[in-house]
């Protein structure tokens, strides 16, 4: 006799719960917008996978990396009136790059918005001004390396948002002896690293300047960071 209990979902580690509808990037989008999607966690659909990862963020390595670097982003952003940043909950969605995810930092130029590069999809009840996603290729994606995410940060992100049409890549990784910060362009067939000058300083081609990560130990062991910015 067939059994009448029917899987409606996969439950990770009790605390995310995929519904099994979820099977295409559309669902994937719809599902993520709704109020049915978890609150907490990185959830991101890439290459027609689903990625869960639960793991909490590393004080130091990762979180007061990611405040610096915002922190400095923002200032230029705001100084200059560049465009718009968004830390952690801004999600993006390439449909040519079969890919919404939630990166660390993202940073959309005006230009992006108004040549239509870039949609922003306004919240359910079409309220002026409230969004809730970016379609389309932003100027500037950011990503810092966890112990979860080594893989998808260092290859299948990078491929992802390469297809997307992203204009710039930073990676960084401070959970080593040195901290490794590397600006990425996009060439023929992916990312790839820009040249530093004698400095170590990186160019930028969206903010145009350059960039070096400095980092020490504080009296207590715990990292410090300066990103530190040259016209």
């Amino acid at each position: 006799m067939a059994s009448a209990f029917l899987a409606t979902s996969v439950v990770f580690e009790e605390l995310v719960e995929v519904p099994l509808g979820v099977r295409s990037l559309d669902d994937f989008r719809r599902w993520a917008l709704s109020d049915d999607f978890p609150e907490s966690g990185r959830i991101d659909f890439i290459d027609g996978k689903i990625e869960v990862d639960m793991a909490p963020e590393d004080l130091f390595c990762h979180g007061t990396l990611k405040s610096e670097m915002a922190g400095v982003l923002h200032q230029r952003v705001k100084r200059d009136k560049l465009g718009h940043l968004f830390i952690d909950k801004g999600r993006i969605s390439s449909p040519e790059a079969g890919l919404s995810v939630e990166p660390d930092i993202v940073f959309l130029s005006h230009e992006a918005v108004r040549s239509g590069r870039v949609r922003l999809i306004p919240k359910a009840g079409g309220q002026p001004g409230r969004y809730v996603e970016i379609e389309g290729a932003p100027d500037l994606v950011v990503e810092i390396v966890s112990d979860s995410s080594v893989t998808k940060d260092t290859r299948r992100l990078p491929a992802a948002y390469f297809r997307a049409g992203v204009r710039e890549f930073w990676l960084a990784d401070a959970r080593g002896e040195r901290p490794v910060f590397i600006i990425h362009s996009p060439g023929q067939n992916g990312f790839g690293p820009v040249s530093p000058d004698a400095d170590g300083f990186q160019p930028s081609a969206v903010f145009d300047c350059r960039y070096r990560l400095d980092a020490a130990r504080d009296a207590d062991g715990n990292w410090e960071f300066d990103l530190r910015e040259q016209a």
